[in-house]
Order: C-alpha cells, then sequence, then structure tokens
C-alpha cells in the first residue's frame, strides 16, 4: 500500500511539473507576439523603424508617424550620465558598503524615533512591541565575540578620528581596514583594543597623506600611552607589512600650528620660507619635525610682528619650551637672522 501511495505522488508531481512547463511556454509566446506588435508597424506601413518619443511618452512609427502607443512608463533612471564614473556613482542600489562598521554597514536598523513610514507616530500601544524589535536587533546585529570585538574597535576609531578632526572618509576606512587585518591575523591578542585601534589610526593617517598627527595627539584622545601605541603600531606595521612613507617634513605642520595660535597668512608664509631655507641647508636632518617648525613659528612671529611666547607655541606644537628656544637660536644663527627679543 505504501508503494501505491508513493506512485501517486510521483505521478501527482509529474502532472503538475507539466502544467508548469506549458504555462512558461504560454507565458514567453504572448511575450514574443507582444514584443512583435511592438517592433512593427503593422496597421500603416508595416515598418521596424520605431522610435520612443520619451519626452511625450509615446512610440512613434519613423516612416508614417502613426502613434502606436502612448502614455507609456519610461522605467529606465531621472539622471543623465556621460560617462561610466557617474553612472557608477549615480545608480540607486542602496547604501554604500563600509568597513567602519563591524556588519560593513549591509544590515538593517530599527529607528530610534516612534515614526512610520508616513511620519506619523505610533500609537502608544505598538511602541511597547516596537521597543522590543529595537533591542532584538541591536542584540542580533552583534552575534559572536568577534564581531563584538570590532564594533567596539570601531566605535573607538571612530571617536578618536572626530576628536582629531579628521574629516576624509578615506582615513576612517584605511584605519578600519588596518584593524581588521590585524584581527584576521590573530595580532590583537595579549594588546588592548584601545591601543591597535590608536596604531591604526596613527598608520592610516601616515598612508593617506593627511596634515599630519603626532603620537602624542593620539594618545591625548585615546586612553592608552604615547609609549603604547608606538609599540604596537611598530609591531602591526612589521607584521602586516605596511608600506608607509616617511614622516612628515616640518613645513606640513605650519599651516595647522599657526591655526591654533591665531596666526595670519603673512606670518605662515615667512615661517614656511624659513623652513625651505633651512632644508637647503640641511639643518632640519636629524631633529624632530615638529620643534623645527615651532621655531620658525617663534621667530616668523616676531618678525611679523605678533609675537607668541615661548610657552604658547610650544603646548600648540606639544614640544617642550627648552626644544624651541635650542631650536630657534640655531636657526637664527645659521641663517643669519636677527632677533630683537
Amino acid at each position: 500500500m505504501a508503494e501505491v501511495e508513493k506512485l501517486k505522488q510521483l505521478q501527482l508531481q509529474r502532472e503538475a511539473l507539466k502544467k508548469r512547463g506549458e504555462q512558461k511556454v504560454k507565458e514567453t509566446e504572448k511575450k514574443r507576439t507582444e514584443e512583435s506588435v511592438q517592433s512593427v508597424c503593422p496597421p500603416e506601413c508595416g515598418s521596424r523603424q520605431l522610435v520612443h518619443d520619451y519626452e511625450r511618452a509615446e512610440l512613434v512609427c519613423q516612416s508614417c508617424g502613426l502613434v502606436l502607443d502612448e502614455e507609456f512608463i519610461d522605467r529606465g533612471p531621472e539622471w543623465r550620465a556621460f560617462d561610466h564614473d557617474q553612472r557608477m556613482k549615480r545608480s540607486r542600489v542602496g547604501a554604500p558598503m563600509t568597513f567602519t562598521i563591524h556588519d560593513k554597514g549591509l544590515s538593517t536598523m530599527i529607528d530610534w524615533r516612534n515614526r512610520d513610514s508616513y511620519g506619523r507616530a505610533i500609537s502608544s500601544k505598538n511602541r511597547a512591541q516596537l521597543y522590543r524589535l529595537r533591542k532584538w536587533q541591536r542584540r542580533i546585529r552583534v552575534s559572536n565575540a568577534t564581531e563584538r570585538n570590532l564594533a567596539f574597535a570601531l566605535s573607538e576609531l571612530d571617536r578618536m578620528a572626530s576628536a582629531l578632526g579628521l574629516p576624509p572618509r578615506n582615513v576612517r576606512e584605511t584605519a578600519a581596514v588596518v584593524y581588521r587585518d590585524a584581527v584576521d591575523k590573530n595580532l590583537i591578542r595579549g594588546r588592548s583594543i584601545e591601543g591597535v585601534a590608536a596604531a591604526a589610526l596613527y598608520a592610516a593617517c601616515r598612508q593617506c597623506s593627511v596634515p599630519p598627527r603626532t603620537l602624542d595627539e593620539i594618545a591625548e584622545v585615546s586612553r592608552v600611552s604615547r609609549k603604547e601605541i608606538g609599540r604596537t603600531y611598530r609591531f602591526i606595521s612589521r607584521e602586516l607589512g605596511l608600506k608607509l612613507l616617511p614622516t612628515s617634513p616640518p613645513i606640513d605642520y605650519v599651516p595647522r600650528f599657526c591655526s591654533g595660535l591665531n596666526l595670519k597668512g603673512e606670518v605662515q608664509s615667512r615661517a614656511v620660507e624659513i623652513l625651505r631655507q633651512a632644508g637647503e641647508r640641511e639643518l632640519t636632518s636629524g631633529r624632530g619635525p615638529t620643534g623645527v617648525a615651532a621655531a620658525a613659528i617663534y621667530i616668523s612671529s616676531i618678525l611679523g610682528g605678533e609675537r607668541r611666547t615661548q610657552r604658547e607655541v610650544a603646548e600648540v606644537a606639544g614640544v617642550t619650551e627648552v626644544t624651541i628656544r635650542n631650536r630657534y637660536k640655531e636657526l637664527a644663527e645659521k641663517l643669519d637672522i636677527e632677533i630683537i627679543l
């Protein structure tokens, strides 16, 4: 009896498959006939030269001028693109993937506002259910220890980048990629998450050639010491094989330091010129770029009539007053600059 029932079930399945196949054949034939009608002008001339007039939403025969279809729907985009880059930028395929979120931005998120898709307030009866859904959505997004590690580290990266005033998006993306590579190669074990995240951000600043950030500045916004950040940075750059450019020359620090001291553009230009002359005479080699830049700004502020004290310059540059004193004396002596204190 069991075998008979199996045979009946097989026969029913075969009949259902046959019906599906016949239905698909009918649908394809119907589509072909519709396409042939739309591609030919049968009432008048039988021409195949048909033109879609998207401004009037009409299908017109180019030979006889007969309107074959009107008020059709334009399923194309409402924008124009003149090259491949514009077409890729303007195509709408959802939010872009990002490495700064632990799930790369591919998951959904329930908004914190209690409003529906039309902007209307959700009733008090459904708010409790929405609260539970929002809570479980947050829990589902972070499912294991690795994702929890990434979520915390990437949030720290974003916080430190905001505190340092790093607007370029590529710096945060590069730092997130460096941290993910360190996690994949198990370089996090035995080290703090904050230290590795700070080291990844410092490496990203070096790779992306943004206005330079020193280890002291990154240590101020992070929760670890300068020594640990430097040690972790050297370790991950060696293990990951990062190709990093040499440290930035002193001239790159001048705009940021002058902005912090509220100095005019003339003072900044004079400081850049002093550093250029010092570089030509090899006075900057073997010395810290921040100290040399601070000394040049100090000299320039005196010459430009906008005097700043050594303590003010040292606080902005993150160096000691002794360093500025030694460097500005060297620059003034070698470049024959007369300074009237």
